[in-house]
């Protein structure tokens, strides 16, 4: 077993796969994620409503994404713990919200988000086939300067209105 776990051969070969799903993010070519994830994939994140279930479906999520912060770039944060057959991998996206995003006006903000992908690859071992990203949305929209930062006056009148009373910090 070689450093996180990995069969001696295979953690280079895994390294390689999750540094092109990353770089796929921020790469406008949709085949970049053909290349690296199952055709079957299926893909999770707190901004998806249902699992995308194909390689054009998450480069179509990117794409969308890359519409409003088009510097969106994740980069690798910390070793990536795997048994061979599912990896943790901790990274961080960094990006400028420059154009209106869904409804949502440019902000002209950099964000620093950090997560984490859970990955299951493919039964040969090849391709990424099971995904979910980690990531705090709310940090996300505090950031977008969306909803209130953490112990502010602004927060805890969203949690009144919310019903959850005031909070003593």
């Amino acid at each position: 077993m070689s450093a996180g776990g990995a069969p001696s051969g295979v953690r280079g070969d895994l390294d390689a796969l999750l540094d092109g799903f990353q770089a796929a993010w921020s790469d406008p070519d949709p085949a970049a994620f053909a290349a690296v994830c199952a055709p079957d994939v299926h893909y999770e994140d707190p901004l998806t409503h249902e699992p995308l279930e194909s390689p054009a479906a998450v480069a179509a999520h990117a794409a969308r994404l890359r519409a409003g912060f088009p510097d969106a770039r994740i980069e690798a944060t910390g070793t990536r713990l795997t048994d061979g057959r599912y990896v943790a991998a901790p990274v961080k996206l960094l990006a400028t919200h420059r154009d209106e995003l869904e409804g949502l006006p440019a902000t002209g903000r950099f964000l620093i988000i950090h997560g984490v992908f859970y990955v299951e690859l493919d039964p040969e071992g090849r391709l990424l086939w099971r995904i979910r990203a980690f990531f705090d949305l709310y940090g996300a929209a505090t950031q977008l300067g969306v909803l209130p930062k953490p112990g502010t006056l602004g927060e805890r009148a969203l949690l009144m209105l919310r019903g959850f009373g005031l909070r003593r910090d």
